[in-house]
């Protein structure tokens, strides 16, 4: 279950990372396990009050695909490392929050769908599958968007139409070609 109230791990000047709320060490993996777990985690460093959630959040990250744990294809990758000399990039962080957005909503909608037609979701250890993909999407976005989704009937549905998956195509075409506009 996860907790609203981000687990606060003060940075000593030894490096050493500390759960304030269980009183011990920890490392680098272990707060990854929190985010995967749906927790989301705050690191300041003692001394100074600084926030660190991002620098460590981009250690984690390094460490998993340095260890061929690939998420991000080398284009994007180089294209990131553009972002931060060009003028595009007070539109990359939005671009990218939007893109994971609709990845998230796009695998809400699969999953939604896979439980109507796949006898799989009726498998054991189904469910416990799709918590283990929400705690990775919302690692992945910072908590944007909503997870888990609305329930059925919180929203007009369009299910069954094909227009949900067109209209993320739209969206997607759309700022594929600002982003190209924009690197010209």
């Amino acid at each position: 279950m996860a907790d609203d109230t981000p687990l606060l791990i003060k940075r000593y000047a030894s490096r050493r990372l500390y759960n304030t709320e269980t009183s011990d060490y920890v490392t680098l993996e272990d707060i990854a396990g929190f985010i995967r777990d749906g927790r989301e985690v705050q690191i300041i460093d003692l001394k100074s009050g600084d926030d660190l959630t991002r620098q460590y959040l981009l250690q984690i990250i390094a460490e998993h695909e340095s260890k061929g744990e690939s998420v991000l294809p080398i284009n994007v990758l180089t294209d990131l490392v553009r972002s931060y000399t060009s003028s595009a990039n007070s539109v990359v962080p939005q671009f990218l929050a939007m893109s994971f957005e609709m990845l998230q909503n796009g695998q809400s909608k699969m999953m939604e769908n896979m439980g109507k037609i796949n006898p799989m979701a009726t498998m054991p250890g189904f469910e416990a599958m799709q918590a283990q993909q929400a705690a990775f999407l919302k690692a992945m976005t910072g908590s944007m968007g909503s997870w888990p989704p609305a329930p059925p009937g919180a929203e007009a549905s369009k299910e069954g139409t094909g227009e949900d998956l067109d209209e993320i195509k739209s969206q997607l075409a759309d700022l594929q070609a600002k982003l190209a506009r924009m690197n010209k």
